[in-house]
């Protein structure tokens, strides 16, 4: 007989349990002060500054504590008592400079042995030798963590390209406005030997949505497919998201880059950072591509993607969405909207759809 705990494949479930045994708990010190406020009710200021060895001033902070947090005992657990301003190290540049130059002369070398070959620089410049533990913080201090490697070789014994870090999308991040973060992706689809491709978008503030099949996972493809995005949707793109696939490479990151967009990356294998167009990927494929499939597979996918542009036109322009509300005054439920109508409400921008009402 197999036992399971009580949360078993429940996601995040002992997360929330962690922070409900937390604010169960009363802490110490936060139960003492409760104690002291208490004893104050029955027998006055002078008696609990006497008793307890504390001042009016902390008494009545503790009181007012207590009553903004409405009685919650866990206003009154200390806060930290960390200095705003610290201390810096403050050590000549010239120093630094030599600690740089020894970890590129010895390659990384740990901070205990820099120490041995630093006091006697040190002495003869008539300066202080930091400790071992001091260049280390010194080392971490870096940007570069004063860390050098070898280029590496191939094995055509050609150099290896240095990988450029990536920039990722800010943590806790939520657009704001339209066209202040659009996310890119791509499905790939199989039938025999042949594959074909859908290139995905849509704008994670409006969810005003994109889609194109096409026979190439080359990143001219993507790049065409931006091109397309930029002309039919009516606001400026500032910030593009998109995997690391090789669709999203070379040409498409040249197009960015001369255009001047910021272009996100996810981190390997976290799809959850990408998750609005995951989430379309899925209502396009189930709502469309499906319904289409024996097209996709065809030579030309003219009459396949104009099936996707009728259905992408539905999309945008009236199909509702959960996460785009407005309430009604009179009614319980709140009336769901489309992209466009979304836009239209919040951005009053009529640019590439008509709009007759006064």
């Amino acid at each position: 007989m197999q036992v399971q705990h009580v949360g078993h494949k429940i996601r995040g479930f002992y997360r929330v349990a962690d922070y409900a045994l937390r604010w169960g708990m009363i802490a110490k010190d936060a139960q003492r002060r409760l104690e002291i406020l208490g004893f104050w009710r029955r027998h006055g200021v002078a008696a609990t500054c006497e008793a307890y060895k504390l001042s009016r001033r902390t008494l009545y902070l503790w009181r007012a504590k207590l009553k903004a947090e409405g009685g919650n005992v866990a206003a009154l657990v200390p806060g930290s008592t960390a200095p705003k301003r610290r201390r810096r190290r403050q050590w000549p540049a010239l120093l630094i400079a030599e600690i740089r130059r020894l970890r590129t002369v010895h390659p990384n070398l740990a901070k205990e042995k820099l120490h041995q070959l630093l006091e006697p620089w040190a002495a003869a410049h008539q300066w202080s030798c930091p400790s071992a533990r001091t260049i280390g913080r010194l080392i971490a201090d870096a940007p570069d963590k004063m860390r050098s490697q070898p280029r590496q070789l191939g094995a055509h014994g050609k150099p290896k390209p240095v990988r450029r870090p990536r920039l990722r999308k800010p943590k806790h991040f939520r657009a704001q406005r339209a066209g202040q973060c659009v996310a890119l992706d791509s499905i790939e689809l199989r039938a025999l030997d042949q594959r074909r491709y859908v290139i995905t978008c849509t704008d994670l503030h409006s969810h005003f949505a994109w889609a194109c099949a096409t026979r190439s996972h080359a990143s001219t493809a993507a790049a065409q497919f931006f091109r397309l995005i930029q002309t039919v949707f009516p606001f400026a793109i500032d910030a593009v998201l998109t995997d690391n696939g090789s669709e999203f490479q070379r040409h498409f990151a040249h197009e960015l880059a001369t255009l001047l967009f910021t272009h996100w990356h996810t981190y390997p294998k976290s799809p959850k950072m990408n998750a609005h167009c995951e989430r379309f990927n899925r209502t396009v494929q189930e709502e469309c591509i499906d319904y289409h499939y024996d097209l996709l597979f065809l030579d030309d996918l003219t009459d396949f993607n104009l099936e996707l542009l009728r259905y992408l036109a539905w999309y945008n322009l009236e199909r509702p969405h959960f996460s785009l509300i407005t309430p009604v005054p009179g009614r319980k439920t709140p009336h769901l909207l489309s992209p466009v109508q979304f836009l239209h409400q919040n951005h009053q921008c009529n640019m590439y759809w008509p709009d007759t009402r006064t």
